[in-house]
């Protein structure tokens, strides 16, 4: 995780703060701290996509893997809401998910982070395969068992 978000980034920060104050982080403010919300939903997604968790289908491009990521954080923001005592500002909730994708894609953009994440699940006799048919413009292999 590291790689992506070191232990001093605001995403990693954020997330550090919402685990360990999991009962009281939310009544510090009248409102929802919108960044904080966001900075955690960033590394979830990115966490939870390192994990493998729930990914069936698997991201061919940089647009696929930010959808899935993206994805993953309108969960984690969910599910922060959900657990929150505090009321939601006008507009917070798509100012939430605003600063989580501007955080993603700067994970993304960072050095090679989009190109390991997009080979990090993928077989490596698949991967082979598809750059393969690439070439040819064939579709991408659906497994079904």
């Amino acid at each position: 995780m590291d790689r992506f978000l070191a232990p001093h980034t605001p995403e990693a920060v954020a997330h550090s703060h919402l685990t360990e104050n999991l009962f009281s982080w939310d009544t510090e403010h009248p409102s929802l701290n919108e960044t904080l919300i966001a900075g955690c939903a960033s590394y979830q997604a990115i966490s939870r996509y390192l994990n493998g968790t729930d990914l069936y289908l698997m991201p061919r491009s940089r647009s696929e893997l930010e959808n899935v990521l993206r994805r993953y954080a309108y969960d984690a923001i969910h599910n922060t809401i959900s657990q929150a005592r505090s009321e939601i500002e006008r507009g917070g909730y798509s100012r939430m998910c605003h600063l989580a994708e501007t955080s993603i894609r700067k994970v993304l953009d960072e050095n090679d982070n989009a190109a390991y994440l997009l080979a990090l699940h993928r077989p490596q006799q698949r991967r082979q395969d598809e750059e393969e048919l690439s070439e040819f413009g064939a579709p991408r292999f659906i497994r079904i068992k």
